[in-house]
């Protein structure tokens, strides 16, 4: 994979760690800022809570607080006003309004994500967020109650049949039919009241996983931002912000986009689930899953094929690691049923009570002596060495399919030949 030259602003995302930025398709898959900008006024409120925190207890000046606060305001007034500079480049919304409030403020604005990461704003931002819908979802359902609610009232001494299986029962009311949908839609509306009131606590101050060193007021963000509480466990709240730290976000994005595909997937058997003949409206509904899908399919497939051409393994480290665990034992039993033809259950017997003295003295198989193997079995020679090594034990798995470097190299052979010459489509 190819990586450009990156831009300043992607240095200054990636930190110091990094000569060069994400190159494309990276950038393409780590981007959220096509539909995470919805947050912007949570992220907005978000850091300005913090920033009047941190001036509380004397982390940054009051200054700069002041700074931050009226910039940030200067950042909302221009996303609502439809000027902002969205940049992919910078990935999300909280970089992109970090960046621009850093370009108004200066200095003073490269000291608000002090005490806090990413994934702290990530938390809270789509915490409130998705309290606010809540909030927009029960205001919804009571005016609908209230609609049904007036036809009940209306029509409260109104005759009409009662159904059970599609089918005339017994003679009830219009009101009484209406009450019914009222009944419904307050125990949804209670749900959402239900999920507000465990949901309202504030992981605004997690930080680094473990939480921060700084002297935070956590009671102060949770009171400001209209939490109850803030939450009580910093591994509970989902936070990262280790310079050191080297992610695997490829695969981890591509483990989660698997769920947008197979979304796509329930949504697209509903819509056609019991259609009735020749075409309906509903299927209006199918381009956007189907689209949605083969794109998610199509960057999916780009970044993993990046990823996997850019891995470089630890030749040393993967040999070091197939040594330990007594990895051989199979390849012991093997050759004591092979060499001295002894059954297996008797063979495994013996292993099992040589991995346990190796075991007890803290070394594996091959280190144990061959006088300490003839006491277990007196049959045992000095031949069973040349099974016992990682090396030796891969190479005697000849068998077609097995994983002795000559049948490795094989089915590479085979792959290079059908994936050269792919079979024609019919």
């Amino acid at each position: 994979m190819t990586v450009p030259p990156a831009s300043p602003a992607a240095n200054r995302m990636w930190g110091g760690r990094f000569a060069a930025g994400p190159d494309a398709i990276m950038q393409a898959i780590n981007a959220s800022i096509g539909f995470d900008q919805r947050l912007y006024a949570q992220d907005i409120a978000g850091s300005r809570a913090h920033a009047a925190m941190l001036a509380a207890v004397g982390v940054i000046s009051n200054t700069d607080a002041e700074a931050i606060g009226e910039g940030l305001l200067t950042v909302l007034s221009e996303i609502e006003a439809g000027n902002f500079p969205f940049r992919v480049e910078l990935e999300d919304i909280h970089l992109n309004i970090e960046s621009r409030l850093t370009e108004i403020v200066g200095e003073a604005g490269k000291r608000l994500h002090t005490a806090r990461s990413r994934n702290d704003q990530v938390a809270v931002d789509f915490r409130l967020w998705v309290r606010d819908q809540c909030d927009q979802a029960i205001a919804g359902l009571t005016g609908l109650m209230r609609a049904f609610l007036a036809q009940a009232e209306a029509g409260a001494d109104w005759v009409m049949p009662g159904f059970t299986h599609l089918q005339t029962a017994q003679p009830v009311t219009w009101g009484h039919h209406m009450l019914a949908y009222v009944e419904m839609f307050a125990r949804d509306r209670s749900r959402f009241q239900d999920a507000r009131r465990r949901m309202n606590e504030c992981p605004l101050g997690a930080a680094a996983l473990a939480g921060t060193s700084f002297p935070i007021d956590r009671e102060m963000t949770a009171r400001a931002l209209g939490f109850d509480r803030p939450t009580a466990n910093s591994l509970d709240s989902g936070s990262s912000i280790m310079p050191q730290k080297k992610n695997p976000d490829a695969a981890e994005l591509l483990r989660a986009k698997l769920g947008r595909i197979l979304g796509a997937t329930v949504a697209l058997f509903t819509v056609m689930k019991g259609l009735a003949l020749t075409y309906s409206k509903d299927m209006q509904e199918d381009k956007e899953q189907v689209f949605d899908a083969a794109d998610t399919l199509s960057l999916g497939l780009a970044a993993m094929t990046g990823m996997v051409g850019d891995m470089t393994a630890n030749r040393e480290a993967l040999k070091a690691a197939a040594a330990s665990g007594f990895s051989t034992a199979t390849d012991l039993a093997d050759w004591l049923v092979r060499t001295l033809g002894l059954p297996f259950r008797e063979a495994h017997h013996i292993t099992g009570t040589l991995v346990a003295r190796a075991e007890a003295r803290g070394i594996d198989l091959p280190d144990l002596t061959l006088a300490e193997m003839q006491a277990v079995h007196p049959g045992i020679t000095a031949g069973v060495f040349a099974v016992l090594g990682v090396e030796n034990s891969v190479q005697s798995r000849m068998s077609y399919g097995g994983t002795a470097p000559d049948q490795v190299r094989r089915q590479i052979a085979r792959w290079t030949a059908l994936l050269s010459n792919p079979p024609p489509v019919v």
